[in-house]
């Protein structure tokens, strides 16, 4: 029986692409692909076509011309006289803060309500249910304009807080007070405490906006502590594992973070400008729109919801088994909990808490029914209706919140890779 040694190679045939299952599906997706770019140079097309026939072109020189309209929230210098681009800017910069700032507060308060819905007592028990089956079952719009509501109807006006001669001689207290002597709610917005550096640094100028050097400086010593900190951490974990006793850190970590930048804001001359009554407002201080915290509370109060149930799900994911050996080592709940069953329900909780951070940014975009002049509110409001640059708006901000959500993804990713538990 004679065996060939050398069989000869099959040629490549064309029809290999269809018949041959180590081609096929590449060909489905080169031809999925062809369909794709096909489709999309004719939506181009058709778009430039009918912008033509309108007598318009497609390109972004609006962005540079004169915005001609006034934002009352800003975090930079801005006027009517600055360009469209810059108003892009500024409201780009508000969206960012209101979606750190709920995103912060949401995760907080969820995290709180979501532990306690699974407490033993049963009237905090109920009491955190009825708090999540109310908000999440309401629109977060709803909730937004019942906040502006509280805020502009419910709250004192300015001359509330007034203390006239003949009330100081009668004793007579004002119809309002401030909150701490420091923060004054009102009708028109919320004043706070500013914070001041008598021998500032100045400030670095970076064409678009200028940077403080006080804020870069707090930033860098605030890290150096917190690096700090936790090769003080480490050195005690070595030493717990070789002893069996771990060593006291806690006063350590607390004058290796807060030491040096309380050195710092005592050289720079730190102080607090507090706001006070003059005429017929506050003046000093930074005076927060009532639609920033309106907006700012109604998706923190409504996103919180969803974060206790994801909290609670993994917290239930975990085995009782884990609690009842905690026990037995002689760990209190409390300890249990932060050492041994949250950290466990992390790669539980990270997953879904990333779409909820994604739709604390997205829903962001209501705050133009409340007059806060985020990106929806310069670049897709205003802007767009005096340039009628309607699709050149759309596209950036889709391109825009595009990025910013793949970011938030990529970081929280990046955590998640990071807490979830690895096998050894």
């Amino acid at each position: 029986m004679a065996i060939a040694e050398n069989p000869p190679k099959e040629t490549f045939r064309l029809s290999m692409l269809l018949y041959d299952t180590r081609y096929r599906s590449i060909t489905i997706q080169v031809i999925v692909l062809m369909l794709f770019m096909a489709g999309v140079a004719w939506l181009a097309d058709n778009a430039v076509r009918n912008l033509q026939a309108l007598g318009k072109d497609f390109n972004f020189g609006f962005l540079w011309n004169r915005s001609g309209y006034d934002i009352g929230q800003v975090l930079i210098q801005y006027s009517n006289d600055s360009s469209h681009a810059r108003a892009m800017l500024v409201g780009l910069l508000n969206t960012l803060l209101v979606a750190a700032m709920a995103c912060v507060a949401a995760t907080i308060l969820g995290v709180v309500i979501g532990v306690l819905r699974l407490s033993s007592n049963w009237l905090v028990g109920r009491l955190m249910t009825f708090y999540v089956e109310m908000f999440r079952n309401i629109p977060v719009l709803l909730w937004i304009l019942v906040a502006y509501a509280v805020f502009t109807e419910v709250t004192p006006q300015p001359r509330d807080f007034r203390v006239t001669p003949e009330m100081e001689a009668s004793g007579q207290a004002p119809a309002a007070s401030m909150i701490l002597d420091a923060i004054a709610v009102t009708n028109r917005g919320t004043s706070i405490p500013e914070p001041l550096f008598s021998r500032s640094l100045g400030n670095i100028s970076l064409g678009i906006f200028d940077v403080s050097v006080d804020l870069i400086a707090v930033l860098i010593v605030l890290a150096g502590g917190l690096w700090a900190r936790r090769a003080l951490n480490t050195h005690a974990n070595k030493v717990q594992n070789a002893t069996g006793v771990r060593p006291v850190t806690w006063w350590k970590s607390l004058l290796l973070v807060f030491g040096p930048l309380a050195v710092l804001l005592a050289v720079l001359g730190f102080h607090l400008g507090l706001p006070e009554l003059a005429g017929f407002n506050f003046q000093g201080g930074i005076l927060v729109s009532n639609s920033l915290m309106a907006l700012w509370l109604g998706l923190t109060l409504y996103t919180a919801a969803f974060i206790a149930e994801i909290v609670r799900a993994g917290i239930a994911a975990i085995s009782k088994g884990q609690s009842e050996a905690a026990f037995a080592l002689g760990l209190r709940p409390n300890r249990t909990m932060n050492l041994v069953i949250l950290p466990q329900a992390l790669r539980v909780i990270v997953p879904p808490l990333i779409s909820q951070y994604l739709n604390i940014t997205k829903n962001s975009s209501l705050a133009i029914a409340v007059g806060y002049m985020d990106l929806r509110g310069t670049l897709g409001g205003i802007t767009l209706n005096q340039t009628g640059r309607e699709l050149e708006c759309v596209l950036l901000m889709m391109l825009i919140y595009l990025t910013i959500s793949l970011l938030i993804s990529g970081v929280m990713n990046a955590y998640n890779n990071r807490v979830r538990l690895k096998e050894r």
